[in-house]
């Protein structure tokens, strides 16, 4: 998947973002800090829709600790996993739209479910207020290193001969680890059996204990399992190679055309969260992923792409992706209840 942001604004001045109201040269009050008098004077708590451990607990783990520090307030994140991020995505969406919610959302939550759920609990555009783009990041193709498989061309040539090998984990329904997959089936042509987990941890877990054969997740949560030696990466899903890991091929050089998809993490507010409080917490957040600290932590160890983009461009952004992720549903005709 290609992203709509430069590089450039891979990581955003604020010029670019045009808040420079919005944070205060020393001594001076911002236009923020007069609109939201007083805010916050109470702790915040961050929703991750996962379990920890995944990309989405990592960034907002970061985030949050930063966000403490320069709002002089608690950020304390709360898992809240299940349904493909869905029950942490309901929780928020009905939280009281005072600045006091942050939900950490996702290609899942923001895109990928609006088709997928026939009765979702959450609209990802009515109900939320976009507050920043945080990141892109690829997903992996990941083994159990005992099978012997050394590229995607093994594994095909495995699923294709052995009827019991052929099941893939993934971070739960209708999430981009799931669709991945099914994308896979499609392309090669061998029906799978999706298994469905409450998070990345657990789902990493079993194809590293050789309960399930192969999973496609963020390189995040695949890094240290694969450093241990107990899970092989294979290739990666974007058009281009990692920087992160440049030796390890795409999908496409693997073989297997027209395989292309990313992940993507953002931060939303319930809808009608004030808007000078969105616009404090966006600058905040930006600020936040230009710190050396975050881009080296994001960037350099666990191979995202930093964005940092205006509400507007994230609004944009989900739009687009809405659209993208409705045709692939159908196309692979995931569904989910």
């Amino acid at each position: 998947m290609t992203t709509n942001f430069s590089r450039r604004k891979a990581v955003l001045g604020l010029g670019g973002l045009g808040l420079g109201a919005v944070l205060p040269m020393p001594g001076l009050v911002s236009a923020a800090d007069i609109a939201t008098p007083g805010w916050p004077v109470k702790p915040i708590t961050y929703v991750v829709p996962f379990t920890p451990g995944g990309s989405t607990d990592v960034i907002g783990r970061t985030v949050s600790q930063k966000l403490a520090e320069s709002l002089g307030q608690p950020v304390i994140v709360d898992n809240k996993p299940g349904a493909a991020g869905a029950v942490g995505a309901s929780y928020a969406a009905k939280s009281k739209p005072d600045g006091y919610t942050l939900f950490g959302g996702t290609i899942s939550t923001h895109a990928i479910n609006a088709s997928l759920y026939k009765n979702l609990p959450y609209d990802p555009v009515k109900d939320f207020e976009p507050v920043a783009l945080v990141a892109v990041l690829p997903n992996v193709l990941i083994v159990n290193p005992n099978l012997g498989i050394n590229s995607v061309a093994d594994l095909v040539a495995l699923l294709k001969r052995d009827p019991s090998k052929r099941n893939f984990a993934s971070s739960g329904a209708g999430t981009s680890t799931h669709l991945a997959g099914e994308m896979f089936a499609d392309l090669i042509g061998v029906p799978l059996t999706h298994i469905a987990y409450k998070g990345t941890p657990p789902a990493m877990l079993d194809v590293s204990s050789g309960q399930v054969t192969f999973m496609f997740d963020q390189m995040t949560a695949a890094v240290s399992l694969a450093q241990a030696g107990r899970l092989k990466l294979l290739a990666v899903t974007t058009a281009k190679r990692m920087a992160l890991a440049p030796s390890l091929p795409t999908m496409m050089e693997s073989g297997i055309k027209n395989f292309e998809m990313a992940s993507w993490q953002a931060v939303y507010a319930p809808k009608g969260t004030p808007q000078p409080i969105v616009q404090r917490l966006n600058a905040e957040i930006v600020k936040i992923l230009k710190m050396p600290d975050v881009m080296a932590k994001l960037t350099d160890q666990l191979g995202m792409e930093i964005v940092g983009s205006s509400p507007e461009e994230l609004a944009a952004h989900m739009k687009t992706e809405i659209v993208r992720w409705a045709e692939l549903v159908k196309k692979s005709g995931a569904t989910a209840s």
